[in-house]
């Protein structure tokens, strides 16, 4: 769902792909290739929020922030399902775990990685290649280049996500029963542990 607000429309980049039950309003633009979740909302109506290439907005998450800012998430960034973005900037390639919650005027860096559920404060500046956890967010260590290898992989999963969705989704009336023929899909990305376990 795509809204103008006081006359600003949204952009959106014909290879992106925005889920009917997401709302996207106002003064927002998005880059190539991105994924916008069911449940997302992306509210562009105080301020500017951009959205470079290859960015996902995951299921429930909320981008928003105070009147007369603006944001960026630059290329690659990666927001897990319900996550909030309020009035933060996000580095290039880095990961919000789910449900974190990122508060206004946060910088978070380059290929940083935010673990699930951690609260990063107001004014918080991130350096890049960090890894953050807890409430409030500190952070614990550098990022290796064996962890920023395994968040660029399941980004790129999301990258393909949108054509994907492109060219198979669609609404449809629900089968009543399993079909014998019915398939796991392939295991086609793994854990932390396990990608470092390889």
């Amino acid at each position: 769902m795509i809204y103008s607000f006081q006359g600003y429309i949204p952009v959106v980049h014909e290879s992106s792909f925005v889920h009917p039950l997401a709302a996207v309003t106002g003064n927002v633009i998005i880059g190539k290739n991105c994924y916008i979740g069911p449940g997302a909302a992306i509210r562009g109506d105080w301020g500017q929020i951009i959205l470079e290439d290859g960015v996902n907005i995951q299921e429930n998450c909320i981008v928003h922030m105070f009147p007369g800012k603006s944001i960026m998430l630059k290329e690659s960034a990666h927001v897990g399902h319900g996550a909030i973005i309020h009035g933060a900037n996000l580095g290039r390639n880095c990961l919000i775990g789910m449900n974190t919650v990122i508060m206004d005027d946060a910088e978070i860096g380059d290929e940083c990685i935010v673990g699930a559920m951690a609260f990063v404060k107001a004014e918080t500046i991130i350096p890049n290649r960090s890894l953050v956890i807890g409430n409030p967010a500190k952070v614990v260590k550098q990022v290796t280049d064996d962890m920023i290898a395994w968040k660029t992989k399941g980004t790129a999963l999301y990258q393909q996500l949108p054509a994907d969705c492109h060219d198979s989704l669609k609404e449809v009336v629900p089968l009543r029963e399993v079909p014998e023929t019915m398939k796991i899909q392939d295991d086609v990305y793994k854990t932390l542990r396990d990608f470092m376990n390889k």
